[in-house]
């Protein structure tokens, strides 16, 4: 038997390998709910090319050991096997062609070799790497491409007896585990899915590449479900949408996402990872017995499994693991497959508040408050603004047009954040602003009803903020709240409320900038060391991590970071309705924070965010102080 007819038959057998493993998983995917009407198509095909080597190694490349290793590995494995096509499947057997196949066989091999030192030759192998499967998928890919070399270039005559059985075995152990060993669930199935999801991804609008100032769904804001057609969040795995299921499945177990998740490093029970993992297996049926990385905090293997009609919570998933999420997209922002983890908990979320009615801790008051009083805590909303009563704020008339209209939000009941927003004003007064505030009649946007997963009741709160607002003229919305800010910059769009919206510390800074004010910090506190926080919402929710920096800088502060900061910097624990769920863990999410800041030896923690003040000063024992931006831009100018 020829050497040629055996690779011949090799490639034409993995075709159908390939061929197999696309139509047993799309059958999972199936399984899931329709997109909407000619939102998804072929032509999605073409856009893999750029959304792999621009918008996925865009992410893989913030470490570059494994993004060299991965570009090796994957691309030595696609030009091989498209190579391989090429000359065998069309029988056109170049020596030129065989020497091209023998050079991508080659750098897919040091590729793999490079792939296994990382889980067996390093000193310290990452915690979050799962093992098992995973850790022989090296060897089984180095088989694949050490076959394809050693056929390439022994001689016709070498390629008999003993010889030519072991090449072809080698080819067909790595080759198996590509096609078939993926339509059984095993560590390539991230392959083939992760660039069906590149095409099919549930946010296109994350592809674009241009700004999305004017889009009705912005790349993070949750999208709106249709509440009169009977979309009421997931609660079996059968209605996440089939491109969701998708992108389950393109999982590479890397653990990025858990290792960035600020609910796991407390010990509570979420683990990114393991929940997509724990959604795969609702998908194809079974149980959680052979997961192979670090499992959910207080949550033992084996004892939880799942089917695609079957319901989620309880069974497959704990209640708390969903209720542990503080929205705040570590895991989203460090997820090289682009997996979408925040979306599918408040799917799962929007299921157990608006079909089970089941909203744990002080979530049920909450909710009922702000339909009953427009107020997340009851508080009357006619004394939001008691606050400003000596700093001559003006009040927002209907017919008189103002150049920025302030929105305080829900904290404006809370002394702390007084303090933060009466700094504010005393810049704006000073800089000469022609602002307003909505006074008596501001009422809550609905955001943490929303991360709750009471859609309803947000809907009701936007409508009523929306209808509000359409009666005042204004050029710009100022907020010191980025939960607010994202609400009315990018959520609000789905219901027709497209608005100019700016956080405090980014008017400021244009304010410094222009030359209207020149604050400049005591020698003192210039000379202590601060460090900046990022809230979530402002960062990673809408990219501004640059805007609180520089206005610091300009007032004479030198920021000292932390080793998380800007797009990566670590939740405070405040997001997503956590504090009023509270699920317990072995420590507060606001500790690990604190401790971040004490390992640069801080004195004082910068902020914008008042979830971040109020979670960072409940923080017990010694600590450095916590201060807004704009508590400091006032303090220079005094």
């Amino acid at each position: 038997m020829s050497p040629v007819f055996v690779i011949t038959v090799l490639l034409w057998v993995s075709v159908a390998g390939l061929a197999f493993a696309l139509v047993k998983r799309a059958a999972y995917w199936r399984e899931g709910r329709a997109t909407a009407a000619g939102a998804y198509g072929w032509a999605n095909l073409f856009t893999i090319p750029k959304r792999y080597f621009v918008d996925l190694h865009h992410v893989v490349a913030r470490d570059p050991y494994i993004a060299k290793t991965h570009v090796a590995t994957a691309g030595g494995a696609i030009l091989a096997m498209a190579l391989v096509f090429l000359n065998y499947g069309l029988a056109i057997y170049s020596p030129w062609l065989d020497k091209l196949i023998f050079l991508a066989a080659l750098i897919m091999l040091v590729g793999a070799v490079f792939v296994w030192r990382r889980r067996h030759g390093a000193k310290a192998v990452p915690a979050r790497l799962s093992r098992g499967p995973w850790d022989s998928l090296p060897l089984l890919l180095g088989s694949f491409a050490l076959g394809l070399a050693l056929f390439i270039v022994l001689p016709a005559s070498a390629m008999s007896g003993a010889l030519a059985i072991l090449v072809a075995l080698l080819i067909a152990a790595g080759a198996f585990t590509m096609t078939f060993g993926a339509a059984r669930g095993g560590p390539m199935k991230h392959a083939m899915a992760g660039l069906l999801h590149l095409a099919f991804h549930p946010r296109q609008e994350r592809f674009t590449g241009k700004s999305h100032e004017h889009d009705v769904v912005p790349p993070t804001a949750l999208k709106m479900p249709v509440l009169d057609a009977k979309e009421y969040g997931v609660g079996k795995p059968v209605e996440f949408r089939w491109n969701q299921l998708l992108s389950f499945d393109a999982c590479v177990q890397c653990g990025k996402c858990e290792a960035a998740c600020p609910a796991f490093a407390a010990g509570q029970p979420l683990n990114p990872k393991k929940l997509i993992q724990d959604l795969v297996t609702g998908m194809v049926g079974g149980t959680d017995a052979a997961y192979a990385g670090s499992p959910t905090p207080g949550i033992p293997l084996g004892k939880h499994g799942g089917a695609p009609g079957k319901p989620l919570i309880s069974s497959l998933i704990e209640a708390d693991t969903i209720w542990s999420c503080t929205t705040c997209r570590a895991c989203v922002q460090e997820c090289p497959m682009l997996i979408e983890h925040v979306d599918a908990i408040v799917d799962m979320r929007r299921n157990q508040t608006l079909v089970e009615g089941i909203v744990p801790g002080k979530g049920p008051i909450t909710l009922s408050n702000l339909r009953e009083t427009g107020s997340s805590n009851g508080y009357d909303i006619g004394a939001r603004y008691d606050w400003a009563v000596d700093l001559q704020v003006q009040v927002a008339q209907p017919g008189r047009p103002v150049d920025v209209l302030l929105i305080a939000g829900e904290g404006a009941f809370d002394m702390r954040y007084q303090r933060t927003l009466r700094a504010l004003v005393k810049v704006l007064n000073k800089a000469g602003i022609d602002y307003a505030v909505l006074g008596g009649v501001e009422t809550d946007t609905g955001d943490t009803a929303r991360r709750l997963g009471d859609e309803a009741t947000f809907q009701q709160c936007a409508k009523q903020l929306i209808d509000t607002l359409s009666q005042y003229s204004f050029r710009k919305i100022v907020t010191a709240d980025p939960h607010v800010m994202h609400s009315l910059r990018n959520e609000y769009r789905a219901l027709g409320g497209f608005y100019e919206v700016q956080h405090h510390t980014s008017l400021i800074a244009e304010i410094v900038a222009s030359g209207k004010l020149s604050p400049r910090a005591t020698a003192a506190l210039a000379e202590k060391k601060i460090t900046y926080h990022d809230p979530c919402y402002l960062g990673r929710y809408n990219g501004e991590t640059e805007a609180p920096r520089q206005l610091l800088k300009t007032i004479g502060i030198k920021v000292v970071e932390m080793e998380r900061n800007g797009m990566r910097g670590r939740c405070c624990g405040g997001g997503g309705g956590a504090p009023l769920t509270d699920i317990p863990g072995k420590q507060r999410i606001p500790d690990i924070r604190i401790a971040d800041a004490r390992a640069v030896n801080a004195e004082i923690v910068a902020v914008g965010c008042p979830n971040c003040t109020a979670m960072l000063e409940g923080v017990v024992g010694p600590r450095p102080e916590v201060l807004d931006v704009a508590e400091l831009v006032a303090a220079a100018l005094e």
